[in-house]
């Protein structure tokens, strides 16, 4: 038999996959023929900061038929490592190099594997872990029809919840971004049991402060709730009535920027003649870069409407960290957590600084952030990123897991697929795995149904609002759909459902993906099926950070299983559009069938663009 050289994912070359914490002892091996005449071989490390690489000498060990082990045993601090291994023969020196998956390959150059070494004291909610998040846009859930109070005169009310959301940007009051339709807490509060039906046990709202826009990321005033939602107390009745049936909240922040209609910018004067922009002696000038005062100043991406804040000015830090900042201050009123807009664009010293702040409040607080690549190894603003070393967020958006399902469901290799879940697992610290933010749809993206559909994306937005998606394109996004939630719900993490994307809401960007949820129009095919995973998953300890194995990855179908202590799940999804047969283990000829075909002889088959689930 055929041995490689090396293998990150393999025990026998690598005594624990993945991330290890600091302190914790763990074995490299390689394995070299007879043939090779070997001399001497080295493990080659670099710490991430450093510029020279070590190199240790490897001991001879073991024999595996005609191969040779040569193993090293590492206690490492925190922090990220690059390794790649070297050895000296008769025929001269050689490296070990990754390849594009796990595999080491001897070779002149190529490729290091990373090691991520976190903090041992590094833990997350356990709370979070096994459930299932649902993300609320507030102003588009549900409308109590309660009055509201001090709501500005310059929002556009509209009073067709139906009505597609407004995408000219035009000087008119009805324009985009400035179309209201009354979602509030109280609608929130009134559909928490049809929550508990999908099996929710975590809400996110998007922002929910007052701001003069509809997604409130402009914030005008962190300490106030916008008025259109309710007031302070309906917020809390909320947050009361949530916990009573075992759904926690979590808040969006947004701090690298804020409006510049607001207390702090007061740009336009609608809170009197303070703020930064009228006054160079506001207490709220340090928090702004300016160019030249006051029309010429640092905005996020550009956008006027969006100044910059200097997170590291100890005014703002306070604001938002101190003990009465506005971090703990909601955190006080029962919010469980806190996740972090762009937090890519924060500096690490507000991160820190965040962290403390959340923490302060109880260690079951959770801290997530926004990070659209793999968070372990991320540059921004040319800083290697430390998010997942145990002393900032507890977790992150899982955008990887994101694009290689829809890439799998819309024609992709599985083996990307699992290529993707592999590299995320084995980079990521295992506390920030058990509480990944799994989504498949958001805010900021287009409908997951428009997505996997078609891929017809019209360029501006009066060509988007007129696109719709024919009958044929909309079943074949149906079944897409229901084959990329199946993954989402069962693969390592908390899978987070954008809100109607259950109901088979559909549209592309922003703001057609930020339409009203169809109360009484659902799609109650696909509603049940979401219904069904709520249950499968919630019901299940597997699910519950238990271990992620993989079986097969062949082109058009997938199947891993996940296993806890006394639960086993094998999950098998092809998308071909014709039954397909795969070898399953043969504990699972007597599993409970959840979903799909019974085994026969550890041969299951799988129906066209169909899935199963089997436990034992």
């Amino acid at each position: 038999m055929q041995y490689y050289p090396f293998d990150s994912r393999n025990s026998l070359y690598k005594s624990k996959f993945g991330a290890v914490a600091e302190g914790e002892s763990l074995r490299l091996r390689i394995l070299l023929h007879r043939d090779a005449k070997v001399h001497n071989a080295y493990l080659v490390i670099k710490k991430d900061e450093e510029y020279q690489p070590h190199h240790i000498e490897l001991t001879p060990a073991e024999w595996l038929e005609d191969y040779r082990f040569y193993d090293v045993e590492l206690n490492l601090d925190e922090g990220l490592y690059w390794y790649s291994f070297r050895y000296t023969s008769d025929y001269g020196p050689f490296f070990i190099t990754k390849t594009a998956h796990s595999l080491g390959i001897v070779s002149s150059e190529g490729g290091s594997w990373q090691l991520t070494v976190y903090n041992k004291n590094y833990a997350t909610p356990d709370w979070l872990s096994g459930g299932i998040i649902y993300q609320i846009f507030p102003d588009r859930f549900a409308n109590s029809r309660t009055p509201k109070k001090n709501v500005p005169e310059d929002r556009f009310l509209c009073d067709d919840w139906s009505k597609q959301p407004e995408y000219r940007q035009n000087n008119g009051i009805c324009s985009l971004c400035n179309d209201y339709y009354g979602g509030d807490f109280k609608g929130i509060e009134q559909r928490l049991d049809y929550l508990k039906e999908l099996g929710v046990s975590c809400i996110y709202l998007n922002p929910i402060f007052e701001a003069h826009s509809n997604h409130r990321y402009n914030t005008a005033d962190y300490m106030k709730i916008d008025p259109l939602l309710g007031t302070e107390k309906d917020f809390e009745n909320l947050i009361k009535s949530a916990k009573k049936k075992g759904i926690s909240i979590i808040l969006d922040g947004v701090f690298s920027h804020t409006g510049d209609d607001s207390v702090y910018f007061n740009r336009y004067r609608r809170y009197g003649d303070g703020g930064a922009y009228n006054n160079f002696d506001s207490p709220y000038h340090s928090w702004y870069k300016f160019n030249r005062f006051p029309d010429s100043y640092c905005a996020w991406w550009g956008v006027p409407s969006l100044p910059e804040t200097i997170e590291e000015d100890s005014s703002f830090n306070e604001f938002i960290n101190g003990e009465n900042g506005v971090i703990r201050h909601w955190l006080k009123k029962g919010v469980m957590g806190w996740r972090l807009d762009v937090a890519d664009e924060l500096p690490d010293c507000f991160l820190d600084n965040i962290r403390n702040a959340v923490k302060a409040e109880g260690e079951d607080k959770f801290l997530l952030g926004e990070v659209w690549e793999d968070a372990t190894n991320k540059i921004s603003y040319g800083v290697r990123r430390r998010f997942l070393r145990g002393k900032q967020l507890d977790s992150v958006m899982n955008y990887p897991f994101a694009n290689a399902i829809i890439d799998f469901v819309k024609g992709g290799n599985s083996r990307d697929l699992i290529d993707t879940v592999l590299d995320i697992l084995e980079n990521y610290p295992t506390p920030a795995i058990k509480v990944l933010m799994n989504h498949i749809g958001t805010h900021d993206t287009a409908r997951i149904i428009t997505r996997l559909a078609t891929d017809d994306s019209p360029s501006d937005r009066t060509a988007q609002a007129s696109r719709v998606l024919s009958f044929e394109e909309y079943a074949l996004g149906l079944r897409r759909l229901k084959l990329a939630a199946v993954l989402q719900y069962t693969l390592p993490g908390v899978p987070s459902l954008y809100y109607g994307d259950e109901a088979g809401l559909h549209g592309y960007g922003d703001p057609f993906c930020r339409g009203t949820y169809p109360w009484g129009k659902e799609n109650e095919e696909l509603l049940s099926f979401y219904k069904f995973l709520g249950k499968t998953r919630r019901s299940l300890s597997a699910f519950d950070n238990g271990e992620f194995i993989p079986i097969q990855a062949d082109f058009g179908e997938i199947v891993f299983m996940r296993k806890a202590e006394n639960c086993r799940v094998l999950i098998a999804v092809n998308r071909w559009n014709e039954p397909i047969c795969v070898n399953v283990p043969e504990e699972f000829n007597s599993a409970k069938v959840l979903w799909g075909n019974p085994p026969d002889n550890s041969r299951l088959t799988i129906n066209a663009e169909d899935f199963a689930i089997l436990t034992i």
